[in-house]
Protein backbone atom coordinates (compact mmCIF):
# COMPACT_ATOMS: atom_id res chain seq x y z
CA UNK A 1 0.00 0.00 0.00
CA UNK A 2 1.52 3.34 -1.00
CA UNK A 3 0.99 7.07 -0.55
CA UNK A 4 -0.61 6.78 2.89
CA UNK A 5 -1.54 10.29 3.97
CA UNK A 6 0.08 11.79 7.05
CA UNK A 7 -3.35 12.04 8.69
CA UNK A 8 -3.93 8.28 8.46
CA UNK A 9 -3.87 5.85 11.35
CA UNK A 10 -2.21 2.45 11.43
CA UNK A 11 -4.41 0.70 14.00
CA UNK A 12 -7.62 1.24 15.92
CA UNK A 13 -9.04 -0.58 18.92
CA UNK A 14 -11.92 -2.69 17.60
CA UNK A 15 -15.22 -2.04 19.32
CA UNK A 16 -16.23 -5.72 19.22
CA UNK A 17 -13.03 -7.70 19.87
CA UNK A 18 -10.83 -5.10 21.55
CA UNK A 19 -7.96 -6.06 19.24
CA UNK A 20 -5.60 -3.58 17.64
CA UNK A 21 -7.15 -3.70 14.17
CA UNK A 22 -5.04 -2.69 11.14
CA UNK A 23 -6.45 0.30 9.30
CA UNK A 24 -4.70 -0.29 5.96
CA UNK A 25 -2.84 -2.92 3.99
CA UNK A 26 0.67 -2.16 5.17
CA UNK A 27 -0.40 -2.43 8.79
CA UNK A 28 -2.09 -5.77 8.14
CA UNK A 29 0.93 -7.13 6.31
CA UNK A 30 3.18 -6.01 9.16
CA UNK A 31 0.96 -7.85 11.63
CA UNK A 32 1.30 -10.90 9.44
CA UNK A 33 0.40 -14.40 10.47
CA UNK A 34 0.38 -13.54 14.17
CA UNK A 35 -2.36 -10.94 13.77
CA UNK A 36 -4.44 -13.15 11.49
CA UNK A 37 -4.23 -16.03 13.94
CA UNK A 38 -5.27 -13.81 16.83
CA UNK A 39 -8.07 -12.19 14.82
CA UNK A 40 -9.51 -15.42 13.43
CA UNK A 41 -9.49 -17.01 16.89
CA UNK A 42 -11.14 -13.97 18.48
CA UNK A 43 -13.87 -14.05 15.85
CA UNK A 44 -14.52 -17.76 16.27
CA UNK A 45 -13.33 -18.66 12.79
CA UNK A 46 -10.26 -20.58 13.94
CA UNK A 47 -9.96 -22.88 16.98
CA UNK A 48 -7.39 -22.22 19.67
CA UNK A 49 -5.30 -25.23 18.59
CA UNK A 50 -4.82 -23.94 15.04
CA UNK A 51 -3.04 -20.97 13.51
CA UNK A 52 -2.27 -19.17 10.27
CA UNK A 53 1.12 -20.59 9.35
CA UNK A 54 1.98 -18.54 6.29
CA UNK A 55 0.69 -15.73 4.07
CA UNK A 56 1.23 -16.82 0.47
CA UNK A 57 -0.44 -13.92 -1.32
CA UNK A 58 -1.33 -10.35 -0.44
CA UNK A 59 -2.02 -7.96 -3.27
CA UNK A 60 -4.41 -5.11 -4.06
CA UNK A 61 -7.84 -5.81 -5.50
CA UNK A 62 -9.00 -3.07 -7.87
CA UNK A 63 -12.49 -1.60 -7.95
CA UNK A 64 -15.13 -0.83 -5.40
CA UNK A 65 -16.41 2.52 -4.28
CA UNK A 66 -15.10 2.86 -0.73
CA UNK A 67 -12.11 1.46 1.16
CA UNK A 68 -9.04 -0.40 -0.05
CA UNK A 69 -9.39 -4.10 -0.84
CA UNK A 70 -6.89 -6.95 -1.13
CA UNK A 71 -6.57 -10.57 -2.18
CA UNK A 72 -5.15 -12.66 0.67
CA UNK A 73 -4.11 -16.30 0.57
CA UNK A 74 -2.90 -18.24 3.60
CA UNK A 75 -1.83 -21.66 4.78
CA UNK A 76 -2.97 -23.06 8.13
CA UNK A 77 -0.96 -25.05 10.63
CA UNK A 78 -3.74 -27.62 10.50
CA UNK A 79 -5.63 -27.37 7.19
CA UNK A 80 -9.21 -28.49 7.08
CA UNK A 81 -12.06 -28.69 4.57
CA UNK A 82 -13.95 -25.92 6.38
CA UNK A 83 -11.04 -23.47 6.31
CA UNK A 84 -10.71 -21.32 3.22
CA UNK A 85 -7.20 -20.47 2.11
CA UNK A 86 -8.18 -17.83 -0.45
CA UNK A 87 -9.60 -14.79 1.33
CA UNK A 88 -10.83 -11.28 0.59
CA UNK A 89 -9.77 -8.28 2.69
CA UNK A 90 -11.84 -5.12 2.83
CA UNK A 91 -10.90 -1.97 4.72
CA UNK A 92 -13.42 0.75 5.41
CA UNK A 93 -10.79 3.41 4.80
CA UNK A 94 -8.94 4.70 1.76
CA UNK A 95 -6.43 7.20 3.06
CA UNK A 96 -5.32 8.04 -0.50
CA UNK A 97 -8.73 9.19 -1.76
CA UNK A 98 -10.95 11.51 0.29
CA UNK A 99 -14.03 10.74 -1.82
CA UNK A 100 -13.74 6.99 -1.29
CA UNK A 101 -12.78 7.45 2.35
CA UNK A 102 -16.01 9.39 2.89
CA UNK A 103 -17.89 6.10 2.48
CA UNK A 104 -16.13 4.47 5.45
CA UNK A 105 -19.30 4.52 7.54
CA UNK A 106 -20.96 1.97 5.27
CA UNK A 107 -18.95 -0.85 6.83
CA UNK A 108 -20.26 -0.48 10.38
CA UNK A 109 -23.47 -2.43 9.83
CA UNK A 110 -21.64 -4.90 7.57
CA UNK A 111 -19.34 -5.72 10.51
CA UNK A 112 -22.38 -6.25 12.75
CA UNK A 113 -23.82 -8.55 10.08
CA UNK A 114 -20.71 -10.73 9.69
CA UNK A 115 -21.08 -12.82 12.89
CA UNK A 116 -24.82 -13.22 12.22
CA UNK A 117 -24.02 -14.71 8.81
CA UNK A 118 -21.93 -17.43 10.51
CA UNK A 119 -24.85 -18.74 12.57
CA UNK A 120 -25.94 -22.32 11.95
CA UNK A 121 -29.01 -22.36 9.75
CA UNK A 122 -28.47 -18.88 8.33
CA UNK A 123 -31.07 -18.81 5.54
CA UNK A 124 -28.93 -17.75 2.57
CA UNK A 125 -25.38 -18.12 1.27
CA UNK A 126 -22.86 -15.38 2.05
CA UNK A 127 -19.05 -15.39 1.93
CA UNK A 128 -17.82 -17.05 5.12
CA UNK A 129 -16.63 -14.35 7.53
CA UNK A 130 -13.25 -14.85 9.22
CA UNK A 131 -12.90 -11.52 10.98
CA UNK A 132 -14.84 -8.28 11.27
CA UNK A 133 -14.38 -5.34 13.58
CA UNK A 134 -14.93 -1.61 13.47
CA UNK A 135 -14.04 1.52 15.41
CA UNK A 136 -17.17 3.65 15.45
CA UNK A 137 -15.55 6.94 16.44
CA UNK A 138 -13.21 7.04 13.42
CA UNK A 139 -15.17 4.92 10.97
CA UNK A 140 -12.22 2.56 10.65
CA UNK A 141 -12.89 -1.12 10.10
CA UNK A 142 -11.64 -4.38 8.66
CA UNK A 143 -13.53 -7.31 7.16
CA UNK A 144 -11.94 -10.59 6.04
CA UNK A 145 -14.07 -13.21 4.30
CA UNK A 146 -13.89 -16.17 2.01
CA UNK A 147 -12.97 -15.13 -1.52
CA UNK A 148 -15.54 -16.28 -4.08
CA UNK A 149 -13.84 -18.24 -6.88
CA UNK A 150 -15.69 -16.81 -9.85
CA UNK A 151 -15.46 -19.03 -12.91
CA UNK A 152 -14.17 -22.03 -10.94
CA UNK A 153 -15.67 -25.18 -9.44
CA UNK A 154 -19.12 -24.71 -10.90
CA UNK A 155 -19.37 -21.02 -9.95
CA UNK A 156 -20.24 -18.81 -12.89
CA UNK A 157 -17.95 -15.93 -13.90
CA UNK A 158 -18.66 -12.63 -12.23
CA UNK A 159 -21.55 -10.77 -13.89
CA UNK A 160 -21.21 -7.01 -14.16
CA UNK A 161 -24.07 -4.70 -13.28
CA UNK A 162 -25.97 -3.27 -16.27
CA UNK A 163 -24.52 -5.88 -18.62
CA UNK A 164 -27.59 -8.10 -18.70
CA UNK A 165 -27.74 -7.60 -22.46
CA UNK A 166 -24.83 -10.06 -22.65
CA UNK A 167 -26.73 -12.80 -20.79
CA UNK A 168 -28.69 -15.36 -22.77
CA UNK A 169 -31.55 -15.22 -20.26
CA UNK A 170 -31.37 -12.69 -17.40
CA UNK A 171 -34.61 -13.71 -15.66
CA UNK A 172 -33.30 -16.76 -13.70
CA UNK A 173 -30.65 -14.61 -12.06
CA UNK A 174 -33.25 -12.24 -10.64
CA UNK A 175 -35.44 -15.10 -9.55
CA UNK A 176 -32.48 -16.46 -7.58
CA UNK A 177 -31.62 -13.09 -6.00
CA UNK A 178 -35.22 -12.28 -5.05
CA UNK A 179 -35.58 -15.74 -3.52
CA UNK A 180 -32.55 -15.08 -1.32
CA UNK A 181 -33.81 -11.63 -0.31
CA UNK A 182 -37.24 -12.98 0.56
CA UNK A 183 -35.81 -15.80 2.68
CA UNK A 184 -33.53 -13.49 4.64
CA UNK A 185 -36.37 -11.03 5.26
CA UNK A 186 -38.62 -13.92 6.31
CA UNK A 187 -36.04 -15.27 8.75
CA UNK A 188 -35.84 -11.87 10.37
CA UNK A 189 -39.62 -11.53 10.66
CA UNK A 190 -39.92 -15.09 12.04
CA UNK A 191 -37.29 -14.43 14.72
CA UNK A 192 -34.87 -17.05 13.39
CA UNK A 193 -31.80 -14.81 13.43
CA UNK A 194 -29.77 -13.70 16.42
CA UNK A 195 -31.87 -12.93 19.55
CA UNK A 196 -30.22 -9.49 19.73
CA UNK A 197 -31.06 -8.66 16.12
CA UNK A 198 -33.09 -5.58 17.11
CA UNK A 199 -30.06 -4.24 18.99
CA UNK A 200 -27.66 -4.96 16.16
CA UNK A 201 -30.04 -3.60 13.52
CA UNK A 202 -32.56 -1.24 15.13
CA UNK A 203 -35.33 0.04 12.93
CA UNK A 204 -34.45 3.61 11.92
CA UNK A 205 -37.43 5.25 10.20
CA UNK A 206 -35.40 8.18 8.90
CA UNK A 207 -33.30 5.93 6.65
CA UNK A 208 -35.42 2.81 6.09
CA UNK A 209 -37.35 4.33 3.20
CA UNK A 210 -34.46 5.81 1.24
CA UNK A 211 -32.99 9.27 0.76
CA UNK A 212 -35.14 12.35 1.43
CA UNK A 213 -36.03 14.80 -1.32
CA UNK A 214 -33.83 17.82 -0.60
CA UNK A 215 -34.91 19.99 -3.54
CA UNK A 216 -37.22 22.91 -3.05
CA UNK A 217 -39.78 23.40 -5.82
CA UNK A 218 -37.60 25.68 -7.95
CA UNK A 219 -34.62 23.37 -7.65
CA UNK A 220 -36.71 20.39 -8.65
CA UNK A 221 -38.07 22.24 -11.67
CA UNK A 222 -34.48 23.01 -12.69
CA UNK A 223 -33.48 19.33 -12.41
CA UNK A 224 -36.51 18.31 -14.45
CA UNK A 225 -35.57 20.90 -17.08
CA UNK A 226 -32.13 19.26 -17.26
CA UNK A 227 -33.85 15.91 -17.87
CA UNK A 228 -35.83 17.39 -20.74
CA UNK A 229 -32.67 18.97 -22.14
CA UNK A 230 -30.78 15.67 -21.89
CA UNK A 231 -33.56 13.90 -23.80
CA UNK A 232 -33.44 16.55 -26.54
CA UNK A 233 -29.65 16.67 -26.85
CA UNK A 234 -28.99 12.90 -26.58
CA UNK A 235 -32.03 11.18 -28.09
CA UNK A 236 -29.91 8.20 -29.12
CA UNK A 237 -29.29 7.35 -25.46
CA UNK A 238 -32.95 6.97 -24.48
CA UNK A 239 -35.92 5.03 -25.88
CA UNK A 240 -38.30 7.20 -27.87
CA UNK A 241 -41.23 6.75 -25.49
CA UNK A 242 -39.39 8.23 -22.48
CA UNK A 243 -38.02 11.25 -24.30
CA UNK A 244 -41.31 12.24 -25.90
CA UNK A 245 -42.43 15.76 -24.90
CA UNK A 246 -45.78 14.53 -23.55
CA UNK A 247 -44.05 12.07 -21.23
CA UNK A 248 -41.54 14.65 -20.03
CA UNK A 249 -44.43 16.98 -19.21
CA UNK A 250 -46.16 14.17 -17.32
CA UNK A 251 -42.94 13.44 -15.44
CA UNK A 252 -42.70 17.08 -14.36
CA UNK A 253 -46.28 17.25 -13.14
CA UNK A 254 -46.10 14.04 -11.18
CA UNK A 255 -42.59 14.58 -9.77
CA UNK A 256 -43.75 17.87 -8.28
CA UNK A 257 -46.68 16.05 -6.70
CA UNK A 258 -44.37 13.38 -5.31
CA UNK A 259 -42.29 16.10 -3.65
CA UNK A 260 -45.42 17.76 -2.28
CA UNK A 261 -46.64 14.53 -0.67
CA UNK A 262 -43.28 13.03 0.29
CA UNK A 263 -44.12 12.84 3.99
CA UNK A 264 -47.29 10.86 3.27
CA UNK A 265 -45.37 8.49 0.99
CA UNK A 266 -42.64 7.92 3.56
CA UNK A 267 -45.17 7.32 6.33
CA UNK A 268 -46.72 4.61 4.16
CA UNK A 269 -43.40 3.03 3.20
CA UNK A 270 -42.20 2.86 6.79
CA UNK A 271 -45.53 2.34 8.47
CA UNK A 272 -46.37 -1.28 7.77
CA UNK A 273 -44.10 -3.69 9.69
CA UNK A 274 -44.94 -6.50 7.27
CA UNK A 275 -43.07 -4.53 4.59
CA UNK A 276 -39.93 -3.70 6.60
CA UNK A 277 -37.18 -6.26 7.27
CA UNK A 278 -33.46 -6.83 7.54
CA UNK A 279 -32.28 -7.05 3.95
CA UNK A 280 -29.56 -6.30 1.41
CA UNK A 281 -30.13 -2.82 -0.02
CA UNK A 282 -27.91 -3.25 -3.11
CA UNK A 283 -28.43 -6.80 -4.35
CA UNK A 284 -27.55 -6.11 -7.97
CA UNK A 285 -26.27 -8.97 -10.05
CA UNK A 286 -22.64 -7.93 -9.46
CA UNK A 287 -23.10 -8.38 -5.71
CA UNK A 288 -24.04 -12.04 -6.12
CA UNK A 289 -22.45 -15.27 -7.25
CA UNK A 290 -24.27 -18.10 -9.01
CA UNK A 291 -24.09 -21.86 -9.42
CA UNK A 292 -26.36 -24.74 -10.45
CA UNK A 293 -27.63 -27.24 -7.90
CA UNK A 294 -27.97 -30.99 -8.48
CA UNK A 295 -31.30 -30.43 -10.22
CA UNK A 296 -29.82 -27.79 -12.53
CA UNK A 297 -31.58 -24.89 -10.81
CA UNK A 298 -29.69 -21.60 -10.58
CA UNK A 299 -28.75 -20.69 -7.01
CA UNK A 300 -27.04 -17.61 -5.64
CA UNK A 301 -25.19 -16.16 -2.70
CA UNK A 302 -25.04 -12.47 -1.80
CA UNK A 303 -21.97 -10.44 -0.89
CA UNK A 304 -20.98 -6.81 -0.21
CA UNK A 305 -23.27 -6.16 2.75
CA UNK A 306 -22.30 -2.54 3.38
CA UNK A 307 -25.19 -0.52 4.89
CA UNK A 308 -27.22 -3.66 5.59
CA UNK A 309 -30.10 -2.80 7.88
CA UNK A 310 -33.84 -2.98 8.34
CA UNK A 311 -35.22 -1.37 5.20
CA UNK A 312 -38.50 -1.24 3.35
CA UNK A 313 -39.13 -4.10 0.96
CA UNK A 314 -39.60 -1.56 -1.81
CA UNK A 315 -36.03 -0.41 -1.23
CA UNK A 316 -34.77 -4.01 -1.24
CA UNK A 317 -36.58 -4.81 -4.49
CA UNK A 318 -35.36 -1.66 -6.23
CA UNK A 319 -31.84 -2.34 -4.97
CA UNK A 320 -31.93 -5.63 -6.86
CA UNK A 321 -33.98 -4.83 -9.95
CA UNK A 322 -32.93 -1.27 -10.80
CA UNK A 323 -30.02 -2.52 -12.91
CA UNK A 324 -31.92 -5.44 -14.47
CA UNK A 325 -32.54 -5.86 -18.19
CA UNK A 326 -35.51 -3.88 -19.48
CA UNK A 327 -37.29 -7.11 -20.48
CA UNK A 328 -37.28 -8.21 -16.84
CA UNK A 329 -39.32 -5.14 -15.96
CA UNK A 330 -41.47 -5.21 -19.06
CA UNK A 331 -42.48 -8.88 -19.06
CA UNK A 332 -41.72 -10.42 -15.67
CA UNK A 333 -42.21 -7.90 -12.85
CA UNK A 334 -45.54 -9.26 -11.61
CA UNK A 335 -44.23 -12.84 -11.61
CA UNK A 336 -41.11 -11.80 -9.71
CA UNK A 337 -43.18 -9.98 -7.10
CA UNK A 338 -45.40 -13.06 -6.75
CA UNK A 339 -42.27 -15.18 -6.26
CA UNK A 340 -41.04 -12.84 -3.54
CA UNK A 341 -44.41 -12.88 -1.76
CA UNK A 342 -44.54 -16.68 -1.87
CA UNK A 343 -40.99 -17.21 -0.59
CA UNK A 344 -41.40 -14.51 2.07
CA UNK A 345 -44.49 -16.22 3.47
CA UNK A 346 -43.36 -19.83 3.09
CA UNK A 347 -40.13 -19.14 4.99
CA UNK A 348 -41.88 -17.54 7.95
CA UNK A 349 -42.69 -13.99 6.94
CA UNK A 350 -46.17 -12.46 6.93
CA UNK A 351 -48.51 -12.94 3.99
CA UNK A 352 -48.69 -9.77 1.91
CA UNK A 353 -50.65 -9.12 -1.25
CA UNK A 354 -48.74 -8.88 -4.51
CA UNK A 355 -50.59 -5.68 -5.36
CA UNK A 356 -49.61 -4.17 -2.01
CA UNK A 357 -45.97 -5.06 -2.59
CA UNK A 358 -46.15 -3.55 -6.07
CA UNK A 359 -47.63 -0.33 -4.67
CA UNK A 360 -44.85 -0.27 -2.08
CA UNK A 361 -42.20 -0.68 -4.78
CA UNK A 362 -43.81 1.90 -7.06
CA UNK A 363 -44.01 4.57 -4.38
CA UNK A 364 -40.48 3.85 -3.20
CA UNK A 365 -39.24 4.30 -6.76
CA UNK A 366 -41.21 7.53 -7.08
CA UNK A 367 -39.85 9.12 -3.92
CA UNK A 368 -36.30 7.78 -4.17
CA UNK A 369 -36.15 8.58 -7.88
CA UNK A 370 -37.12 12.19 -7.39
CA UNK A 371 -34.55 12.43 -4.60
CA UNK A 372 -31.68 10.86 -6.56
CA UNK A 373 -32.25 9.39 -10.01
CA UNK A 374 -33.44 12.55 -11.78
CA UNK A 375 -29.89 13.87 -11.35
CA UNK A 376 -28.32 10.90 -13.16
CA UNK A 377 -28.08 12.58 -16.61
CA UNK A 378 -25.75 15.15 -15.06
CA UNK A 379 -23.56 12.31 -13.75
CA UNK A 380 -23.45 10.69 -17.19
CA UNK A 381 -22.35 13.95 -18.80
CA UNK A 382 -19.77 14.58 -16.08
CA UNK A 383 -18.27 11.11 -16.30
CA UNK A 384 -18.32 10.96 -20.11
CA UNK A 385 -18.01 14.50 -21.50
CA UNK A 386 -18.45 13.10 -25.03
CA UNK A 387 -21.66 11.23 -24.15
CA UNK A 388 -23.77 13.43 -26.42
CA UNK A 389 -21.84 12.01 -29.38
CA UNK A 390 -22.12 8.37 -28.30
CA UNK A 391 -23.93 6.08 -30.70
CA UNK A 392 -26.23 4.69 -28.02
CA UNK A 393 -26.32 3.32 -24.48
CA UNK A 394 -24.07 0.40 -25.48
CA UNK A 395 -21.44 2.62 -27.08
CA UNK A 396 -18.01 1.62 -25.71
CA UNK A 397 -17.54 5.16 -24.44
CA UNK A 398 -20.55 4.62 -22.14
CA UNK A 399 -20.05 0.95 -21.28
CA UNK A 400 -16.42 1.51 -20.40
CA UNK A 401 -17.15 4.01 -17.61
CA UNK A 402 -18.97 2.20 -14.83
CA UNK A 403 -20.67 5.20 -13.13
CA UNK A 404 -21.92 6.50 -16.48
CA UNK A 405 -23.08 3.09 -17.68
CA UNK A 406 -24.90 2.36 -14.45
CA UNK A 407 -26.50 5.78 -14.13
CA UNK A 408 -27.78 5.75 -17.70
CA UNK A 409 -29.26 2.29 -17.40
CA UNK A 410 -30.89 2.88 -14.02
CA UNK A 411 -32.22 6.24 -15.21
CA UNK A 412 -33.80 4.53 -18.23
CA UNK A 413 -35.32 1.80 -16.04
CA UNK A 414 -36.66 4.50 -13.74
CA UNK A 415 -38.28 6.50 -16.53
CA UNK A 416 -39.74 3.38 -18.12
CA UNK A 417 -41.29 2.40 -14.80
CA UNK A 418 -42.61 5.92 -14.36
CA UNK A 419 -44.19 5.76 -17.80
CA UNK A 420 -45.80 2.34 -17.35
CA UNK A 421 -46.11 1.99 -13.58
CA UNK A 422 -48.88 4.51 -12.99
CA UNK A 423 -46.92 6.62 -10.53
CA UNK A 424 -49.60 9.29 -10.44
CA UNK A 425 -52.37 6.74 -9.97
CA UNK A 426 -50.42 5.05 -7.18
CA UNK A 427 -50.06 8.37 -5.38
CA UNK A 428 -53.79 8.97 -5.78
CA UNK A 429 -54.51 5.58 -4.21
CA UNK A 430 -52.28 6.40 -1.27
CA UNK A 431 -53.83 9.82 -0.75
CA UNK A 432 -57.30 8.27 -0.78
CA UNK A 433 -56.18 5.90 1.97
CA UNK A 434 -54.70 8.75 3.96
CA UNK A 435 -58.01 10.59 4.06
CA UNK A 436 -59.83 7.52 5.38
CA UNK A 437 -59.39 5.73 8.68
CA UNK A 438 -56.63 3.11 8.19
CA UNK A 439 -57.55 -0.53 8.75
CA UNK A 440 -56.50 -1.97 12.09
CA UNK A 441 -52.74 -2.49 12.03
CA UNK A 442 -52.35 -1.42 8.39
CA UNK A 443 -50.28 1.68 9.11
CA UNK A 444 -48.77 0.85 12.49
CA UNK A 445 -45.16 1.62 13.22
CA UNK A 446 -42.92 -1.45 12.88
CA UNK A 447 -42.02 -3.00 16.20
CA UNK A 448 -38.46 -4.20 16.75
CA UNK A 449 -37.91 -7.92 16.84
Amino acid sequence: MTNILASSVDHVRGDATGLAVPAHGEALRAGGEAFLTQAFRAFGALPADNSVARITRFEPCPGGSTGKKFFLSVEYERPGPDLHTDLFVKFSRDFTDARRDHGRWEMESEVRFAPISRLTGFPISTPVAYFADYHHESGTGLLITQRIAFGEGGIEPHHLKCFDHELDEPLPYYRAILTALARLAAAHKAGRLSPDIAVRFPFEPATAGGDPILYDEDELRAVLADCTDFAARAPQLLPAEIRAPDFMAKLEREALRIREHESTIQAYLRGNPDLVALCHWNAHIDNAWFWRDAQGELQCGLMDWGRVNQITLGAALWGCLSAAHHDVWKHHLDALLALFVREYHEYGGPLVAVEELKLHLTLHVASMGVARVLAFPAIVLFRVPGALKASGPHDPAILGVEPARNCLHVYTVFLNLWRTGEIGASLDRLLERATAAPPAGAMREPMPR
